[in-house]
């Protein structure tokens, strides 16, 4: 047989091989294509965040990293023994700071940090909160100016691919000296201590390292000062905000158009020459989406000479008000993805001979802006609300009051808007800001607090509550919109509103409607109509992306 015959006969048997064990063992294919993230090295998104969390790519330390790594470990074990104080390192904490701490006993000094500081209570944070946190924190002591030991790193690592993730009640941060509370939990489990998430459930530590067969670490100078410093409790609820809001901005778009052809609302106040006169990105983002939403619809066409001059606020305004919130989320954005690649340490370690103690652990650089992110999804729920309400009036032709024919003995849709009233009144409640507040800690040592960690878990609160008013505006818009057959909307609004229909019939008479509301803002949450609205875009050719799409993308 000729020589490259033989060669093709080896490759050809090398594919089937490798795509037998393929098909046999789904890890090996993960292995081979999943895309990696270098901790410390690469740049970390919002995006990029959440999958790690996810395990939808596999975060590493390449020999660069752990080269760093080491020799910050390294110049800290140096500082330990020597004579000059430097604080968390040799000497003791907070208002103890003027206290020396021997060499002997620094492994004592951080493991007792770790076990004082984990003071949090309440109910536990999300699982994937948890792993945001540790995702996040690999990031900053990759970085290589915290004196960790890789050993510690290697762990973390270990617990978020084995799914080993600790438990963490919800309150106990006041969003300075790092959020020490959450993050001594969070660290917990390294000395084998605390709790974790495994397997579905709740495990002590101690007992589930010795089912695995796994030792509590011990930790080197300085390393428990580097874990519990940081934002990593806050951050890590910011990412989750920032993916989460940015859902609530497109279905606000989505149910938006979808009431606007249900109210036979004009689309004029969409014009593109009329947002160039007041050019704020998320304002003609808004209204070049509605636009392209509304493109080439039989309903839109059929009152165009209509004698209407002008609709409500809540329709006429919604690039104003949306847009307002897409701005309040790109500055969250920009600031959680300054956070999330940043140290937050303290003291910072440049080497033996220059470390630097600061208040780079403060969060007030996203506490500020969380506090504005929750007021931006309020306003999405307050708005939308005042839509749900004003398509109950009966003043669209052909659209009955309280969206049911008939009315008298049945109720139709009137009491929906009271849960969507109560919820935008709630989020009014949550929405006071954090950062307004301080209370001095620590003895006065730490005599300006951020807040942030309240801010960044009200903002998460509101954002649930707007997903559910959403929900409501989404069933609502469906039902009115029904009226207006056989006129249809352009192919994306059509295509989402017969999805809609697949899963909620029309409401002819009174019956139990907590289901249908459930259904809708399943659908709000997962975002299959976002997917939905970009598949029909795509195949049909319309447009649905703006010129302005690629700054509001995550």
């Amino acid at each position: 047989m000729p020589q490259r015959y033989q060669i093709m006969t080896i490759l050809i048997s090398k594919i089937i091989i490798n795509a037998w064990y393929l098909y046999t063992d789904p890890r090996i294919f993960t292995q081979i294509v999943m895309e990696t993230f270098n901790y410390g090295l690469d740049q970390l998104t919002v995006a990029t965040a959440m999958k790690l969390a996810r395990k939808e790519i596999k975060g590493i330390l390449n020999p660069e990293t752990r080269s760093k790594v080491e020799a910050s470990a390294l110049a800290v074990s140096n500082i330990a023994r020597g004579e000059k104080a430097v604080y968390g390192i040799n000497t003791g904490f907070g208002p103890l700071c003027t206290s020396k701490i021997s060499a002997a006993d620094t492994q004592t000094l951080q493991e007792n940090l770790l076990k004082s500081h984990a003071v949090g209570l309440g109910e536990p944070v999300p699982i994937e909160i948890s792993k945001l946190m540790l995702v996040l924190k690999l990031q900053a002591l990759a970085q290589g100016f915290s004196g960790i030991q890789l050993e510690t790193l290697d762990r973390m690592l270990w617990m978020l691919e084995n799914e080993v993730i600790p438990v963490v009640p919800i309150q106990g941060s006041v969003g300075a000296s790092g959020d020490l509370a959450p993050l001594s939990h969070l660290f917990l489990p390294l000395l084998g201590l605390g709790k974790v998430h495994y397997e579905g459930s709740i495990f002590k530590t101690s007992e589930l390292f010795e089912k695995l067969g796994v030792k509590a670490l011990s930790l080197g100078p300085k390393e428990g000062l580097a874990l519990i410093n940081g934002t990593q409790f806050m951050a890590a609820y910011g990412v989750k905000i920032v993916d989460r809001l940015h859902n609530l901005l497109v279905h606000a778009d989505i149910t938006g158009a979808m009431m606007i052809e249900g109210l036979m609302g004009s689309i004029k106040p969409f014009s593109p020459e009329l947002h160039q006169l007041r050019p704020f990105a998320g304002n003609q983002h808004v209204a070049q989406t509605i636009l392209n939403l509304l493109h080439e619809s039989e309903i839109v066409n059929s009152h165009l000479d209509c004698a209407r001059v002008q609709d409500p606020y809540s329709l006429r305004c919604m690039p104003q008000v949306h847009g307002a919130s897409r701005n309040a989320w790109l500055h969250l954005k920009d600031a959680i993805e300054t956070e999330i690649n940043s140290v937050t340490d303290n003291p910072v370690v440049f080497s033996e001979d220059h470390t630097i103690s600061g208040g780079s652990f403060h969060g007030q650089p996203i506490a500020l802006p969380l506090d504005y992110a929750c007021l931006a999804a309020s306003e999405l729920g307050n708005i939308s609300d005042r839509r749900i309400y004003l398509s109950l009036e009966g003043d669209t032709p052909g659209v009955p009051k309280l969206l049911l024919k008939e009315t008298g003995l049945n109720s139709g849709l009137m009491i929906p808007q009271y849960t969507t009233a109560a919820l935008a009144s709630e989020n009014k409640g949550l929405c006071f800001p954090a950062s307004a507040d301080s209370i001095p800690t620590s003895l006065g040592q730490e005599d300006h607090v951020s807040m942030g960690s309240i801010g960044a878990r009200k903002a998460l609160r509101v954002i649930e509550n707007v997903e559910k008013i959403l929900g409501i505006e989404l069933f609502n818009a469906a039902q009115a919109m029904d009226f207006h057959a056989p006129l249809k909307s352009g192919k994306v609004m059509t295509a989402i509103h017969e999805h809609v229909r697949t899963k909620i019939t029309p409401v002819i008479n009174d019956r139990v409607m907590t289901e249908d509301m459930e259904t809708a803002i399943e659908m709000i949450q997962s975002g299959e109509l976002i997917e939905l609205a970009n598949r029909i875009a795509t195949q049909e050719g319309l447009p649905f992306e703006t010129e302005w799409s690629e700054i509001f993308r995550l």
